[in-house]
């Protein structure tokens, strides 16, 4: 193999998995929050399901990735849940917030009794599956954007390239590999900062817009020029948003925590 051709695939892999690592890492926040009201066994249980789902789900999105880019009704699908589960978890927390004390206001970190802890243990592990495949074709979407600039190398497979398959299947096998250690790590920074609980929210929110992003420049929608969401003006407003929201989350949780300990 030409030794520029193997540089070329090397980088486009460092750079995938920086990538899947960033798209991994939120949604491994969005576990981290749904599972937050079980209780610490149920909560590893949920984890362990949600990774489970987040590795098929990948692998489904990987081998359906030319149908996923031919139709913008499933990206939409996928927007509009994020959207919708982040608007009506912020909804609810910020009720819960104004009114901490008023048993008419859900709260959103509920205690489960004994009679209702498997419904809600499985209403949850359905929610994080959702959220999955959601999160798994915004991870393919963009794996094959940086894919497909890669030269060709050996015979074309389920709709791409063998070579730029594999890189894809790389990059996403790892982006779940990194998700299993952050899980765990977000479940415990929302033990300690509760306030980073709407950051998050938020966070999941942005991320829908990112999926509406992506229907507009769609090629039968065309609202949006086709390669802005892979332009470097859209990647530095969604990353430059993303972690101005996750700072000041955890800013405002180390004021409230400063204030509540004086």
């Amino acid at each position: 193999m030409d030794p520029s051709i193997l540089l070329s695939y090397l980088w486009v892999l460092v750079v995938l998995i920086v990538l899947e690592g960033l798209l991994a890492a939120d949604n491994a926040i969005v576990m981290a929050v749904m599972v937050k009201h079980l209780k610490p066994e149920d909560q590893k249980k949920a984890l362990f399901y949600g990774l489970i789902g987040a590795f098929i789900f990948r692998m489904v999105s990987l081998f359906m990735i030319s149908i996923l880019a031919k139709y913008w009704e499933i990206q939409a699908i996928g927007a509009a849940y994020l959207i919708f589960m982040s608007v009506k978890n912020l909804i609810d927390y910020f009720k819960h917030k104004d009114h901490p004390n008023d048993p008419a206001v859900p709260d959103v970190v509920e205690e489960q009794s004994e009679d209702t802890k498997g419904s809600g243990f499985w209403m949850t592990v359905l929610k994080v599956e959702f959220a999955d495949i959601a999160f798994a074709i915004d991870s393919m979407l963009a794996a094959i954007a940086i894919a497909l600039t890669l030269p060709h190398v050996g015979p074309d497979f389920m709709g791409l390239n063998a070579g730029q398959f594999t890189v894809m299947f790389a990059g996403g096998m790892i982006g779940v590999i990194l998700m299993r250690f952050a899980a765990n790590y977000f479940v415990a920074i929302l033990a300690k900062y509760p306030s980073l609980e709407a950051a998050a929210f938020a966070i999941v929110g942005w991320v829908g817009i990112k999926l509406v992003v992506l229907v507009l420049a769609h090629e039968k929608i065309h609202v949006l020029p086709h390669d802005f969401p892979h332009s470097w003006q859209w990647q530095l407003i969604f990353w430059t948003v993303l972690i101005g929201i996750a700072l000041g989350g955890f800013l405002l949780g180390k004021f409230k925590e400063k204030r509540a300990s004086h």
